[in-house]
């Protein structure tokens, strides 16, 4: 009988568990929370003062923050809790779990690493698309180039072609004339 209490029991506890999982919203959420509160103490360490700029610059430091992790945040679900993901260099890096309809994020420590590698990751994205870019063009050009260098040498051998057959017509109307 107690056997089968416990099962009960657990068995509940397991189906609370799979009804209760938060979603990425909660996870984003929860994450921007703690994005928030860290810019809060960032600006606080630094000693800027509360005023409009600085709550500005706070907006727009979230905002970014929450444009970037947004799109790379990945939540893996393992029916009784989630973990939420960040993948950063090549390595996913635990942010959150999500338990019973609660998300627990991690230390600050953990949360400031990961951004600053988001923000790096970003900034290396964008320095290969523009080299990527750069290199298109590059090579875009020297098509071009290479492109322009055989219409010029087409027009040359048009314009020797041109030459030899005025030549050639030349001669024979030369020959023409010797033998009247």
């Amino acid at each position: 009988m107690k056997k089968l209490l416990v099962l009960v029991i657990v068995i509940g506890i397991a189906i609370l568990m799979t009804q209760t999982v938060p979603d990425k919203k909660a996870h984003k959420a929860a994450m921007m929370k703690a994005v928030k509160e860290y810019v809060d103490e960032e600006a606080e360490e630094r000693g800027f003062a509360d005023n409009g700029i600085t709550r500005f610059g706070k907006n727009m430091v979230n905002k970014a923050i929450e444009g970037t992790l947004g799109s790379m945040l990945k939540v893996k679900n393992y029916y009784l809790f989630n973990t939420t993901h960040v993948r950063v260099k090549d390595k996913d890096q635990l942010l959150s779990v999500g338990l019973l309809g609660q998300v627990i994020t991690f230390n600050k420590d953990m949360l400031r690493e990961t951004i600053e590698n988001a923000a790096v990751a970003k900034k290396e994205a964008k320095a290969e698309k523009k080299r990527s870019k750069a290199e298109a063009k590059a090579e875009k050009k020297r098509k071009k180039e290479a492109a322009k260098a055989e219409k010029k040498r087409l027009k040359e051998e048009k314009k020797r072609l041109k030459a030899e057959k005025k030549a050639r017509e030349k001669q024979l109307k030369e020959k023409k004339k010797e033998s009247q």
